[in-house]
């Protein structure tokens, strides 16, 4: 009489075993060493651009233009180098809404589709499920191609959590654009209020677009298996200015992933200043001790973000406010943004080089998504990111250990709670 409850209590243990199994086997594919934040080096980071490329499986390229955008002016450049492509236009992102921003780049991409040119659009499937389906379908009788990366299927069951969080655009295999920007509205406007999101972008010319032109194809043949070639996509390029850059965007099987290092490596480098603008900084023990590090050997390391009320993620906030501590104990000086989200994704040092690009230092970031920064060697450039993070700090609030240390049991509570999941958010 108790076969049946014997029978079903077995079937739910075997289940719970294959998922046991299962978890087991995917972790195990992914698993990897994460690189040891000790480099033995006297050379400044400028003179280490060959390293610093080669550790993330990518070359340093000279012969490049770099300019910066910032917040919703970044559009207006976006919309009108699109209109003036005549070959080819690519287009990757991971977060199109709703809204006036999502209809002006439709129309611009559309226009550009029924003019006879190869317009690909690659979204995630996860970050743009909020598009409507008159804009799909507006894409696809233009004549673009639209693709999702990641959709909910079966056989992508072992890589849902795998977000494509890259935002790049390439036209005519000439000129490209990497950063934070999304298409949804809050990223219109001068970041003047809460809803209106701050951020940079750059446009970038020369020989560098090459290697953007294949992380496009990444996505895009691992989507779709197509394979594209020519000069209206791989041109050859002369240069176009005396910049040298290099890509990180690569996860090799069994290594840590080329934004990880990147970022890793250069705070190794770093001798005079680190200056970090990101919206969500949660940092690993051992990435903090290496903060540590470089505060002791005299480089002066600051970062900026979006306090909870700034943030579009308190939840996150929260998460990075655990490690607040232990970075103030080790000379991190943190300030917090409270009128609106600061989205931009910069890493300077030393005031000759910077980082820019889709990636958040977080493991989310470093570990899971599918990301793009880029590397640039350049005095002025990063002379005008360190400025614009001055611009930032100097309306935001700078956290003291002192104060720190007094908030209350259940801010501490939320902190602890919600840096449970880091690897998540």
């Amino acid at each position: 009489m108790n076969a049946e409850p014997s029978l079903l209590q077995g079937a739910l243990l075997l289940f719970a075993a294959l998922v046991v199994v299962l978890v087991i086997v995917i972790w195990s594919i992914r698993r990897h060493r994460d690189p040891k934040l000790k480099i033995e080096s006297e050379s400044p980071i400028d003179a280490l651009l060959p390293s610093l490329a080669g550790l993330t499986l990518s070359t340093a390229v000279p012969g490049n233009s770099v300019e910066i955008h910032e917040n919703g002016a970044f559009f207006d450049v976006l919309v009108e180098r699109i209109a003036a492509a005549q070959e080819s236009v690519h287009f990757e992102t991971f977060l199109w809404k709703p809204g006036q921003l999502g209809q002006r780049i439709a129309n611009s991409l559309c226009e550009r589709a029924r003019a006879g040119l190869q317009v690909r659009v690659l979204l995630d499937a996860q970050g743009c499920r909020t598009m409507e389906k008159q804009m799909r379908e507006q894409l696809r009788d233009a004549g673009c191609q639209l693709v999702f990366f990641h959709k909910r299927k079966l056989r992508n069951l072992g890589v849902l959590n795998d977000r494509d969080h890259r935002k790049l655009v390439v036209i005519d295999g000439r000129e490209a654009f990497v950063g934070g920007h999304c298409i949804t509205d809050n990223w219109l406007g001068d970041a003047h209020d809460g809803e209106h999101f701050a951020d940079l972008s750059v446009h970038l010319r020369g020989p560098i677009v090459n290697n953007l032109q294949s992380v496009f194809s990444e996505n895009w043949a691992g989507e779709t298996g197509e394979l594209f070639v020519g000069d209206d996509v791989f041109p050859n390029l002369e240069p176009a200015g005396d910049v040298t850059m290099h890509a990180a965007y690569l996860k090799p099987e069994g290594s840590a992933p080329a934004v990880k290092i990147l970022h890793h490596t250069a705070i190794c480098l770093a001798r005079k200043r680190i200056w970090i603008q990101n919206p969500y900084f949660i940092p690993e023990p051992e990435a903090i001790d290496a903060f540590g590090t470089a505060v002791a050997r005299g480089a002066d390391v600051r970062v900026i973000t979006p306090s909870t009320g700034g943030s579009d993620a308190p939840m996150v906030q929260h998460a990075a406010h655990r490690n607040y501590e232990k970075l103030l104990r080790c000379g991190v000086r943190i300030f917090e943004y409270p009128h609106t989200m600061l989205h931009q994704k910069v890493m300077t040092i030393d005031g000759v080089w910077s980082a820019i690009g889709s990636s958040n230092f977080d493991d989310r970031s470093f570990e899971t998504n599918d990301e793009i920064t880029i590397g640039i060697c350049c005095a002025e450039t990063t002379r005008r990111l360190d400025a614009i993070f001055e611009k930032y700090a100097a309306e935001a609030t700078e956290i003291k250990l002192d104060e720190w240390k007094k908030r209350g049991w259940l801010h501490k509570l939320r902190d602890n709670f919600y840096y449970l999941g880091n690897e998540l958010l």
